[in-house]
Protein backbone atom coordinates (compact mmCIF):
# COMPACT_ATOMS: atom_id res chain seq x y z
CA UNK A 1 0.00 0.00 0.00
CA UNK A 2 1.06 3.42 -1.22
CA UNK A 3 0.95 5.94 1.52
CA UNK A 4 0.43 9.60 0.53
CA UNK A 5 1.67 12.34 2.62
CA UNK A 6 -1.65 14.59 3.89
CA UNK A 7 -1.54 18.14 1.68
CA UNK A 8 -0.28 20.57 4.21
CA UNK A 9 -3.24 22.97 5.51
CA UNK A 10 -3.84 25.94 3.51
CA UNK A 11 -3.28 29.34 5.65
CA UNK A 12 -5.98 30.99 7.16
CA UNK A 13 -6.19 35.12 6.40
CA UNK A 14 -6.81 37.80 9.04
CA UNK A 15 -8.02 41.59 8.24
CA UNK A 16 -6.90 44.01 10.80
CA UNK A 17 -9.35 47.09 10.43
CA UNK A 18 -10.21 49.72 12.40
CA UNK A 19 -13.81 51.78 12.05
CA UNK A 20 -13.90 54.46 9.73
CA UNK A 21 -14.75 57.25 11.96
CA UNK A 22 -14.24 60.75 10.77
CA UNK A 23 -11.92 62.24 12.76
CA UNK A 24 -10.22 59.15 13.88
CA UNK A 25 -9.12 56.83 11.19
CA UNK A 26 -6.26 58.30 8.49
CA UNK A 27 -5.49 61.18 11.23
CA UNK A 28 -2.09 61.38 9.63
CA UNK A 29 -3.97 62.82 6.10
CA UNK A 30 -6.61 64.84 7.70
CA UNK A 31 -4.30 67.84 7.00
CA UNK A 32 -4.74 67.46 3.53
CA UNK A 33 -8.36 65.21 2.52
CA UNK A 34 -10.62 66.65 5.51
CA UNK A 35 -11.63 64.30 8.32
CA UNK A 36 -14.93 63.13 6.31
CA UNK A 37 -12.52 62.23 3.38
CA UNK A 38 -10.14 60.17 5.09
CA UNK A 39 -13.10 58.50 6.84
CA UNK A 40 -14.22 57.34 3.41
CA UNK A 41 -10.65 56.67 2.49
CA UNK A 42 -10.27 54.15 5.29
CA UNK A 43 -13.41 52.29 4.21
CA UNK A 44 -12.27 52.63 0.87
CA UNK A 45 -8.73 50.47 2.32
CA UNK A 46 -10.72 47.76 3.82
CA UNK A 47 -13.05 46.99 1.11
CA UNK A 48 -10.12 46.88 -0.89
CA UNK A 49 -7.67 44.36 1.44
CA UNK A 50 -11.07 42.28 1.87
CA UNK A 51 -11.28 41.67 -1.62
CA UNK A 52 -7.87 41.25 -2.28
CA UNK A 53 -7.78 38.40 0.54
CA UNK A 54 -11.23 36.87 -0.97
CA UNK A 55 -10.28 37.06 -4.75
CA UNK A 56 -6.52 35.31 -3.63
CA UNK A 57 -8.72 31.87 -2.26
CA UNK A 58 -5.73 31.36 -0.38
CA UNK A 59 -7.69 30.18 2.91
CA UNK A 60 -10.51 31.43 4.87
CA UNK A 61 -10.93 35.02 5.61
CA UNK A 62 -11.68 36.96 8.98
CA UNK A 63 -12.11 40.26 9.28
CA UNK A 64 -10.22 41.22 12.77
CA UNK A 65 -12.22 44.76 14.07
CA UNK A 66 -11.22 47.20 16.26
CA UNK A 67 -11.94 47.88 19.58
CA UNK A 68 -14.84 45.55 18.28
CA UNK A 69 -17.31 43.92 15.70
CA UNK A 70 -20.29 46.15 17.02
CA UNK A 71 -20.10 49.14 14.17
CA UNK A 72 -22.22 48.99 11.38
CA UNK A 73 -19.57 48.65 9.13
CA UNK A 74 -17.84 45.58 10.27
CA UNK A 75 -21.43 43.76 10.20
CA UNK A 76 -22.41 44.93 6.98
CA UNK A 77 -19.21 43.44 5.52
CA UNK A 78 -19.31 40.00 6.97
CA UNK A 79 -22.95 39.60 5.71
CA UNK A 80 -21.90 41.10 2.47
CA UNK A 81 -18.20 39.73 2.03
CA UNK A 82 -19.02 36.43 3.39
CA UNK A 83 -16.20 37.05 5.70
CA UNK A 84 -16.53 35.53 9.66
CA UNK A 85 -16.03 38.76 12.15
CA UNK A 86 -14.14 38.90 15.33
CA UNK A 87 -13.06 41.56 17.67
CA UNK A 88 -9.15 42.50 18.26
CA UNK A 89 -8.50 42.24 22.01
CA UNK A 90 -5.04 43.32 23.83
CA UNK A 91 -3.46 46.40 25.00
CA UNK A 92 -1.13 47.10 22.01
CA UNK A 93 -1.11 46.41 18.08
CA UNK A 94 1.57 43.41 19.51
CA UNK A 95 -1.01 41.77 22.03
CA UNK A 96 -3.75 41.86 19.34
CA UNK A 97 -1.92 40.13 16.68
CA UNK A 98 -0.74 37.42 19.02
CA UNK A 99 -4.29 36.85 20.30
CA UNK A 100 -5.25 36.29 16.78
CA UNK A 101 -2.57 33.59 15.89
CA UNK A 102 -3.72 31.88 18.74
CA UNK A 103 -7.11 31.88 17.86
CA UNK A 104 -6.25 30.13 14.94
CA UNK A 105 -4.35 26.52 15.69
CA UNK A 106 -2.93 26.28 11.94
CA UNK A 107 -0.46 28.48 9.78
CA UNK A 108 -2.25 31.68 9.28
CA UNK A 109 -1.36 35.38 6.80
CA UNK A 110 -2.06 38.54 9.34
CA UNK A 111 -2.52 41.77 6.71
CA UNK A 112 -3.50 45.34 7.77
CA UNK A 113 -5.82 47.35 5.45
CA UNK A 114 -3.22 49.83 4.85
CA UNK A 115 -1.15 48.24 1.74
CA UNK A 116 -3.31 49.03 -1.06
CA UNK A 117 -0.53 47.67 -2.80
CA UNK A 118 -1.07 44.40 -1.42
CA UNK A 119 -1.84 42.04 -4.33
CA UNK A 120 -3.49 38.53 -4.88
CA UNK A 121 -0.12 37.41 -5.99
CA UNK A 122 1.95 38.68 -2.88
CA UNK A 123 -0.86 36.96 -0.81
CA UNK A 124 -0.10 33.56 -3.22
CA UNK A 125 3.48 34.00 -2.64
CA UNK A 126 3.17 34.35 1.29
CA UNK A 127 1.36 31.47 1.59
CA UNK A 128 3.88 29.15 -0.24
CA UNK A 129 6.59 30.56 1.48
CA UNK A 130 4.79 29.38 5.09
CA UNK A 131 3.40 26.31 3.72
CA UNK A 132 4.67 24.52 0.63
CA UNK A 133 6.61 21.05 0.97
CA UNK A 134 9.93 23.21 -1.06
CA UNK A 135 9.86 25.95 2.26
CA UNK A 136 8.92 22.93 5.06
CA UNK A 137 11.47 24.64 7.20
CA UNK A 138 10.52 28.22 7.39
CA UNK A 139 8.32 28.96 10.71
CA UNK A 140 6.99 32.48 9.14
CA UNK A 141 7.13 35.04 6.13
CA UNK A 142 7.10 39.18 6.22
CA UNK A 143 6.15 41.36 3.58
CA UNK A 144 8.40 44.34 5.26
CA UNK A 145 7.13 48.10 4.69
CA UNK A 146 9.21 50.83 3.66
CA UNK A 147 8.50 52.45 6.68
CA UNK A 148 10.05 50.43 8.85
CA UNK A 149 7.27 48.01 9.83
CA UNK A 150 5.73 44.72 8.11
CA UNK A 151 2.80 45.08 6.10
CA UNK A 152 2.06 41.10 6.11
CA UNK A 153 3.13 38.21 8.78
CA UNK A 154 2.63 34.83 8.14
CA UNK A 155 3.62 32.29 10.94
CA UNK A 156 3.11 28.34 10.43
CA UNK A 157 2.13 27.93 14.10
CA UNK A 158 1.39 30.67 16.94
CA UNK A 159 4.47 32.18 18.15
CA UNK A 160 3.32 34.91 20.82
CA UNK A 161 7.05 35.96 21.79
CA UNK A 162 7.81 37.56 18.38
CA UNK A 163 5.04 40.33 19.12
CA UNK A 164 6.70 41.31 22.62
CA UNK A 165 9.25 43.99 22.98
CA UNK A 166 8.32 45.68 19.85
CA UNK A 167 8.24 49.72 19.49
CA UNK A 168 5.09 49.65 17.15
CA UNK A 169 4.71 52.22 15.15
CA UNK A 170 8.01 53.08 14.90
CA UNK A 171 10.74 52.59 12.18
CA UNK A 172 12.11 49.86 14.04
CA UNK A 173 9.49 47.41 13.71
CA UNK A 174 10.82 45.02 11.37
CA UNK A 175 14.07 45.33 12.51
CA UNK A 176 13.36 44.53 16.11
CA UNK A 177 11.18 41.60 15.14
CA UNK A 178 14.30 40.40 13.14
CA UNK A 179 15.99 40.00 16.74
CA UNK A 180 12.92 38.36 17.88
CA UNK A 181 13.02 35.76 14.96
CA UNK A 182 17.02 35.43 15.37
CA UNK A 183 16.97 35.05 19.51
CA UNK A 184 14.44 32.23 19.37
CA UNK A 185 15.42 30.29 16.48
CA UNK A 186 13.11 30.75 13.98
CA UNK A 187 13.65 30.30 10.37
CA UNK A 188 11.94 33.02 8.33
CA UNK A 189 11.44 34.42 4.55
CA UNK A 190 10.62 38.59 3.37
CA UNK A 191 8.96 39.14 0.13
CA UNK A 192 9.81 42.25 -1.80
CA UNK A 193 8.87 45.32 0.18
CA UNK A 194 5.43 47.23 -0.32
CA UNK A 195 4.40 50.55 1.06
CA UNK A 196 1.93 51.66 3.17
CA UNK A 197 -0.38 54.93 3.00
CA UNK A 198 0.19 56.55 5.79
CA UNK A 199 1.54 60.59 4.51
CA UNK A 200 0.17 62.98 2.38
CA UNK A 201 2.56 61.90 -0.40
CA UNK A 202 1.88 58.55 -0.45
CA UNK A 203 -1.82 59.73 -2.21
CA UNK A 204 0.43 60.09 -5.43
CA UNK A 205 0.77 56.48 -5.37
CA UNK A 206 -2.17 55.30 -4.91
CA UNK A 207 -4.05 56.64 -7.87
CA UNK A 208 -2.12 54.87 -9.90
CA UNK A 209 -2.93 51.62 -8.13
CA UNK A 210 -6.62 49.83 -9.86
CA UNK A 211 -9.35 50.60 -8.00
CA UNK A 212 -8.38 53.73 -6.92
CA UNK A 213 -8.19 56.38 -9.72
CA UNK A 214 -11.31 57.76 -8.52
CA UNK A 215 -9.09 59.48 -6.09
CA UNK A 216 -7.31 61.18 -9.16
CA UNK A 217 -9.51 64.09 -8.56
CA UNK A 218 -8.52 64.67 -4.74
CA UNK A 219 -5.14 65.59 -5.46
CA UNK A 220 -3.11 67.82 -7.50
CA UNK A 221 0.39 68.50 -7.43
CA UNK A 222 1.54 72.34 -6.78
CA UNK A 223 4.17 74.32 -8.54
CA UNK A 224 6.38 74.12 -5.52
CA UNK A 225 5.96 70.55 -5.78
CA UNK A 226 3.67 70.05 -2.81
CA UNK A 227 0.83 67.52 -2.32
CA UNK A 228 -2.54 69.54 -2.32
CA UNK A 229 -5.51 67.52 -1.66
CA UNK A 230 -9.05 68.70 -1.73
CA UNK A 231 -11.99 67.05 -0.15
CA UNK A 232 -12.91 64.12 -2.45
CA UNK A 233 -13.24 60.61 -2.77
CA UNK A 234 -17.05 60.98 -2.90
CA UNK A 235 -17.53 59.12 -5.93
CA UNK A 236 -15.07 55.97 -5.49
CA UNK A 237 -16.58 53.14 -5.39
CA UNK A 238 -16.64 50.01 -3.56
CA UNK A 239 -15.73 46.51 -5.05
CA UNK A 240 -19.01 45.83 -7.20
CA UNK A 241 -18.82 42.18 -5.94
CA UNK A 242 -19.48 43.17 -2.29
CA UNK A 243 -22.53 45.54 -3.39
CA UNK A 244 -21.05 47.83 -0.96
Amino acid sequence: MVIVPASPEPPAIAVFARPPLAGAAKTRLIPVLGAAAAARLQRRLTLHALAVAKRSAVGSVTLWAAPDGQQRFFRALRRRCGVDLRGQSGDDLGQRMAAAFAAHAGPLLLIGSDCPALTEAHLAAAASALVDERHAGNDAVFIPAEDGGYVLVGLRHPQPQLFERIAWGSERVMTQTRQRLSEHGLRWVELPTLWDLDRPADLARLVTLAGFAGWGGACRVSNGGNQVCADAGQRAQAPAAFGL
